[in-house]
């Protein structure tokens, strides 16, 4: 069990829901209700050994978070995965129906001892591979387990990565009508849909990877360029920009741009640069390594900087 505070908000929950599912239970001293639920809370995290961290946050002092929420009455819990807010419930339930609130979201129980020392094989080989190995160890994969979406997300990623923009469409097809329900698909139309933006602007570049060098689109950048500096507030040509960084694998100068965006209009064409962000940070965000019960997965420190940066601003 951990107390969360607007300090630790960014690391405690959306950082630690991107490896293991964070149950947030907003409560306050003075709740009955919360004096019930919270002892149970506590027992469940200990019997369940891991499968999914207890995240209190007190709704008096922390104000901010619980508005952030939308936090109507207390107690309620929400569950984060993958720094996302999946489901949740109000009030004080028993033991009993909050371990089928739980059995519903969180893995199964890890019962193979050696499963860790697999999975690291396993990463380490993958690693040893070029791009065009582990596209064709990924397509064989993926016709004997078809709804593998986690499988299917790091394909057409790397597809991507490599410039094969038709290829990696036909390998999306299968799961498009996803992207409103999972958000990593949702997360990599952004990115394709950036690519294809940028297309119109160096159509000779469609299927190939596009670089930092290519010198039609950094003149489409510097034109953009000269069009904010007359007009900060010029969101359009700021996305416009970001979506040229994002599709040339500038994924950091994209983000930076995005901030732009949200520090001056956090709504802005429906909340079009937040998504975007998230998108990106989906993207760079590398794939999550097995370890040991007991010890903490390592955290890349790019993703931890701009999750910070972007928690900053949207709760400000």
């Amino acid at each position: 069990m951990i107390d969360i505070t607007r300090d630790t908000f960014e690391t405690d929950i959306i950082q630690a829901s991107m490896q293991t599912p964070v149950l947030v239970d907003f409560w306050a001293p003075w709740c009955g209700p919360c004096k019930t639920l919270g002892p149970i809370l506590e027992k469940l995290e200990t019997e369940y050994a891991g499968r999914f961290i207890l995240a209190k946050v007190d709704s008096d002092q922390e104000q901010e978070i619980a508005a952030a929420f939308g936090i109507r009455s207390i107690p309620t819990c929400i569950l984060m995965k993958e720094g996302k807010p999946v489901d949740g419930f109000q009030g004080a339930m028993p033991e009993s129906q909050v371990k089928a609130f739980l059995d519903k979201h969180l893995p199964p129980a890890d019962t193979d001892p050696d499963s860790h020392t697999s999975a690291a094989a396993e990463n380490a080989e993958l690693a040893q591979m070029s791009p065009e190995a582990q596209i064709e160890d990924m397509v064989i994969k993926l016709k004997d387990d078809s709804n593998n979406d986690e499988l299917r997300f790091d394909l057409v990623k790397l597809l991507l990565r490599e410039g094969r923009d038709d290829d990696a469409k036909i390998a999306f097809a299968p799961v498009i009508a996803k992207t409103s329900v999972v958000r990593k698909f949702d997360s990599l139309q952004r990115w394709m849909q950036a690519r294809d933006a940028i297309f119109l602007i160096a159509p000779q570049a469609i299927n190939t990877p596009l670089t930092a060098e290519n010198s039609t689109i950094n003149a489409h950048i510097e034109q953009l360029n000269a069009t904010i500096s007359n007009n900060k507030r010029d969101f359009a040509s700021r996305f416009a920009k970001a979506q040229a960084l994002m599709a040339t694998q500038r994924f950091t100068d994209a983000m930076d741009e995005l901030l732009e965006i949200l520090m001056r209009d956090k709504t802005w064409s429906d909340e079009l640069a937040r998504k975007t962000y998230i998108a990106i940070l989906d993207i760079i965000e590398p794939k999550p390594v097995k370890v040991a019960e007991g010890q903490i997965p390592p955290v890349d420190a790019t993703v931890a900087s701009y999750r910070r940066r972007l928690s900053s601003v949207v709760l400000s």
